[in-house]
């Protein structure tokens, strides 16, 4: 029961994300994970005992994805989009690279770019997407959006390509102040926060002159007790950290939920086959 508990927790996830990607992590990420799911469930071999569930899961997964596939194919064809309406900004990437490589980065993009350069990239792209509102409405309201958008603000976000040193967005500085407000909040205990929870069910507030007297007042935990919270935080970081590899990799996970059943009913069919020579 509880492998069955987790599969329905991870389906209940796929379609109940909350993100502000829709088109990545809100709906085109959580059918990718369904149709991971069902792959999985797909290829459970017929066993004599406590199959049907799984079975009968199985067959509603199939159907879900099928009635969604229209949907999942529109908000596909509609991130390449996103992805293409961006590549053509030619914003540098942040992850994995360093202030000094950003700024280099960024240095040489202005200037083989300008701002004419870009617009008229941008016009051209937004010209050749012309997606039908009835058979694609997930790319038609993302071609509106993004259409307004830049009739709008486009003259605005170019000024980066002519100016230098001026970055092209302010998720920086937002960053920045962000962990300020954060480790204020933490450190004056005006409001809590949630990475408060990663720390435990409860605090401790030690007073030390110097690390050997801090040393000695940890002594001072019982070890027994030291496990018993450490059991507790475990138990409560489970489902977050079964979420996350849900979300990270979803076929390993049910794949491994999979095994941990098929075990199991391996055992039961043992014990049953035992009973009966037994008997």
């Amino acid at each position: 029961m509880t492998v069955e508990t987790q599969i329905r927790a991870a389906i209940r996830d796929c379609v109940n994300r909350i993100s502000r990607k829709p088109f990545r992590w809100g709906g085109l990420s959580g059918y990718e994970q369904l149709e991971a799911i069902g792959s999985i469930l797909r290829s459970l071999p017929c066993r004599e005992i406590d199959t049907d569930y799984l079975s009968l899961l199985s067959v509603w997964i199939d159907q879900a994805l099928n009635n969604n596939l229209s949907v999942a194919l529109d908000l596909a064809e509609a991130h390449k989009w996103l992805r293409q309406i961006a590549d053509c900004l030619r914003y540098p990437e942040y992850s994995n690279r360093s202030a000094d490589n950003v700024t280099d980065i960024t240095q040489t993009a202005k200037i083989s770019l300008t701002s004419l350069q870009v617009r008229y990239d941008m016009e051209e792209l937004l010209e050749q997407f012309q997606p039908d509102p009835q058979q694609n409405p997930a790319q038609f309201a993302l071609k509106k959006k993004l259409q307004r958008l830049w009739d709008k603000y486009g003259t605005n976000l170019l000024h980066c390509y002519d100016i230098p040193g001026l970055p092209p967005d302010n998720l920086k500085m937002e960053a920045m102040f962000s962990n300020l407000r954060r480790h204020q909040r933490r450190i004056s205990g005006r409001k809590s926060t949630v990475e408060l929870r990663d720390f435990g069910q409860y605090q401790v507030l030690f007073f030390a002159e110097s690390e050997e007297m801090l040393l000695a007042q940890i002594r001072e935990v019982p070890v027994a007790e030291y496990n018993t919270q450490r059991r507790r935080l475990a138990m409560a970081l489970a489902p977050r950290q079964q979420k996350h590899r849900l979300h990270r990799h979803p076929v390993t996970t049910i794949q491994a939920l999979v095994d941990q059943h098929t075990e199991l009913l391996t055992v039961l069919e043992s014990q049953a086959l035992k009973y009966q020579l037994d008997s």
